[in-house]
């Protein structure tokens, strides 16, 4: 098969070199730059990739992206659309052509968003970004997807299960554009729900809580809004937004219906846990972050956040057990978020000090010797 990579670049020359060889078990490269003022075209030109310089105006993700796929040879057999701060993690072409059949029309994989400082892996999902090269073409001004517009029915979707791309954002680029670019695509598909959901999500970014709170309350009275994860964040976002306008009873409320609407999901149960934690309402705070605990099988999805499952919830019943007398469970609650994040300082300290509370001696890296009050013996 004739596999292509193709993408979309602006000012973005110091990721080349990782990105090309990352790229390069593709037959073909093939790239739209979108007006560059530093030398990412002449970087990808010398490393073999086929370029073509145009500007979009006005700027849409979705035109880019279809610009990028006309540069694809008409006779590619599979497409694969990456941004030049992605990395694939070497042999993706052996998983994805072993997963290809003659009937598919689409591929998942699992895609890495985010990583902690700590190199872990913090926010995962799968991703459907490797297509044929016929039939399929992007839509949405942002948070753009691919659509089927061809005739018949599209292919099938697979799952290439030893594909893994992994992506290293440049913290300083602008995310600016999202929210009327967001905005635009709301309005020209108002009945989106997808993008109804985004937009309220970026007022919650931006601070605009009356903005989150009104735009994902018409997310959740929409008949098409029926994913309840999603839902479930919406709820979320609502809550936070009454949190930080200090109503916190209308934030309680709303935390519990997220709940309610996926009780399988760590995060709603998380976000009450810290709520409460602010209110020194410690029981609260074991109840909530224990029930995040019993959920042991992290799900596949965008909605899942790095922090419900790392040392978070651990840290929060430290907290809690500290401040209700049981410096013994404490101590134990800190190491296990310590485990999580060794290279923490403040989790670090939360071990000693809950040690010396519980009368425990440590090791150089935080480990207990014994936690019965006869290690100095």
């Amino acid at each position: 098969m004739k596999i292509v990579v193709y993408g979309i670049c602006k000012n973005e020359a110091q990721f080349v070199e990782r990105w090309v060889k990352s790229m390069s078990e593709a037959d073909e490269i093939v790239v739209l730059d979108t007006g560059s003022e530093d030398d990412t075209a002449e970087r990808l030109k010398e490393k073999g990739v086929k370029v073509v310089t145009e500007t979009i105006v006005p700027w849409r993700f979705d035109k880019a992206r279809n610009r990028s796929l006309e540069l694809v040879p008409e006779d590619a057999d599979i497409c694969v659309c990456t941004d030049l701060d992605e990395v694939f993690e070497p042999g993706w072409r052996g998983h994805l052509e072993e997963a290809w059949t003659e009937e598919t029309g689409q591929a998942r994989y699992r895609y890495t968003w985010s990583f902690t400082k700590e190199g872990r892996e913090g926010v995962v999902f799968w991703i459907e970004k490797a297509h044929r090269r016929h039939g399929y073409h992007w839509i949405h001004p942002v948070h753009e997807v691919l659509k089927w517009n061809g005739e018949g029915t599209p292919g099938i979707m697979v799952t290439a299960p030893g594909v893994q791309l992994n992506h290293f954002p440049d913290p300083d680029k602008s995310r600016g554009q999202y929210l009327p670019l967001l905005e635009l695509s709301v309005e020209e598909e108002p009945d989106d729900d997808r993008n109804m959901h985004y937009l309220g999500r970026e007022y919650m970014y931006r601070g605009r809580w009356d903005d989150c709170i009104r735009t994902l309350k018409r997310h959740l009275a929409m008949p098409s809004a029926r994913w309840a994860d999603e839902r479930a964040a919406s709820m979320r976002y609502i809550a936070k937004s009454y949190l930080m306008k200090g109503e916190r009873k209308e934030a309680r409320d709303w935390y519990l219906k997220a709940i309610i609407q996926a009780p399988h999901l760590r995060e709603p149960y998380m976000d009450l846990a810290h709520a409460l934690y602010e209110e020194s309402q410690w029981e609260g705070v074991l109840y909530f972050t224990g029930c995040a605990l019993a959920i042991t099988h992290r799900p596949a999805t965008y909605i899942c956040e790095a922090s419900a499952w790392g040392s978070l919830p651990y840290d929060l019943r430290a907290m809690a057990f500290y401040h209700t007398g049981r410096n013994g469970e404490a101590l134990e609650e800190a190491e296990k978020a310590l485990a999580q994040e060794p290279e923490n300082e403040r989790l670090l300290g939360n071990v000693k000090l809950l040690a010396r509370k519980a009368g425990v001696c440590l090791l150089e890296n935080g480990a207990a010797l014994e936690r019965d009050g006869r290690a100095g013996e």
